[in-house]
């Protein structure tokens, strides 16, 4: 019998200059697919590069991970640009990721926003349009990788384009199945083993978990580990190790 496949997927690339931020290399042997960042909110040309090599010698798929341009706020704050803005930042930051992959032979197969636009991706619809306007417009044939059950899932659907859903492995939600804001406590998660316990859970039952316990159904078909924390590495081998003793096989979506 075959065994079930789920897909692990990492924020990463994210050195910008001289400034280094995650162990790339090290979260490369554990997940199986890599958003890289474009330059707006972290990354620049010489770490997608470098990135994309590391992926490619690892067999790890790799993705465009737009931002808003805020290398000050790393992405997490949110820019009031209009639906154009949006529509043109993120298809730009696809044309870097796909040059910069094809450039060391390891084409992009994905988009994931990030931070910001990811989350307002996630509640607004019209965010979450452009977000999926840029995609279809540079290439339909990409995979949108949107955070299960919301707004950019239900767009790209309608559209056309090719999703997959993820859960955060590190990261609480609200009844509402949005992210609880990192400014109130319990809104991350540092445990290795606790992310681990939560990410079995949900997988298991086919839902997202709140902090009150509710269960909201969805698919899931991949995993989100963070690169930029401390015990980011700790807790994507913990939830690595979790899964396939659950008997999971991790392959990225694209096989």
């Amino acid at each position: 019998m075959t065994a079930p496949r789920i897909d692990i997927n990492c924020d990463m690339g994210e050195s910008f200059g001289a400034w280094d931020k995650g162990d790339d290399a090290e979260m490369l042997k554990i997940v199986s697919s890599a958003n890289v960042a474009c330059g707006f909110h972290a990354g620049d040309p010489d770490t997608m590069a470098k990135t994309f090599v590391l992926a490619r010698d690892r067999n790890v798929a790799v993705g465009a991970h737009p931002g808003f341009a805020d290398l000050m706020g790393f992405g997490r704050r949110r820019i009031p640009y209009s639906a154009t803005e949006i529509e043109r930042l993120v298809a730009y930051q696809i044309g870097a990721a796909q040059a910069m992959a094809q450039y060391v032979g390891h084409p992009i197969t994905h988009v994931k926003a990030h931070g910001a636009l990811g989350n307002l991706a996630q509640e607004d619809s019209e965010v979450a349009r452009a977000v999926c306007n840029a995609i279809k417009a540079v290439d339909p044939a990409l995979i949108c990788l949107a955070i299960a059950l919301g707004e950019q899932q239900r767009i790209a659907e309608e559209m056309g384009l090719t999703v997959v859903s993820e859960i955060f492995a590190d990261r609480a939600y609200g009844d509402d199945g949005v992210l609880v804001s990192r400014s109130l406590q319990g809104a991350v998660i540092h445990d290795p083993e606790e992310a681990a316990r939560r990410v079995g859970e949900m997988v298991r039952e086919g839902a997202i978990i709140t902090l009150s316990g509710k269960r909201i159904p969805t698919a899931i078909d991949s995993i989100c580990v963070h690169g930029d924390t401390p015990e980011a590495i700790p807790i994507a081998a913990s939830v690595r190790a979790g899964l396939e003793k659950q008997g999971y096989a991790i392959a990225n979506f694209i096989h």
